[in-house]
């Protein structure tokens, strides 16, 4: 397995962006996972659902199957948020992996850039950033720029650059 990131400001595009990659890397012949960061917290059952009533009264994890998919709920109940290397290794195999979000994490990264965001690049204080996806020129920049819209040369940066899921683990595990 390897690991790719897009990192950027709320509202940038990276989920969108993900989304148009997804379907051109499956086109390669590779499968794709995605591990997506939240800053808030998220609900994947609801009330009325017998998972949400498992959740609630108080259950560590809940795994839901059927005949078309699982999903398994660990409520961290005061923990601490688990960080990217201990998410990894619960995958199952795939050929890449893409991350959004963790934007502090080592790994190489897609920045995605859009002025109407009103932020500024993190490129110039992450050396992980290797390019930058940005719907407008940014001269200054001191990693190559592709055109936010251009997909195939997205897709082909992503797959060049995309590392070992233990070699990102191990990035990780050094700075810590």
């Amino acid at each position: 397995m390897r690991l790719f990131g897009l990192t950027g400001w709320s509202g940038a595009g990276k989920t969108t962006l993900i989304k148009r990659l997804i379907p051109r890397l499956i086109g390669r012949g590779l499968s794709v996972s995605t591990v997506k960061h939240a800053h808030h917290g998220f609900d994947v059952d609801h009330p009325g659902k017998d998972s949400y009533a498992h959740r609630v009264a108080g259950a560590t994890e809940v795994l839901v199957s059927s005949p078309l998919r699982v999903a398994l709920m660990h409520e961290l109940r005061g923990a601490p948020e688990p960080e990217l290397v201990d998410l990894l290794p619960r995958l199952a195999p795939v050929d890449i992996v893409l991350v959004e979000g963790f934007k502090r994490e080592p790994h190489p990264k897609l920045e995605i850039h859009r002025a109407v965001v009103g932020k500024p690049c993190l490129f110039p204080n992450d050396p992980d950033i290797v390019a930058v996806a940005s719907d407008g020129p940014l001269p200054d920049a001191a990693v190559p720029v592709l055109a936010l819209d251009d997909v195939q040369a997205i897709v082909d940066l992503v797959v060049a650059q995309a590392i070992p899921v233990d070699q990102a683990i191990a990035r990780a595990a050094a700075v810590r």
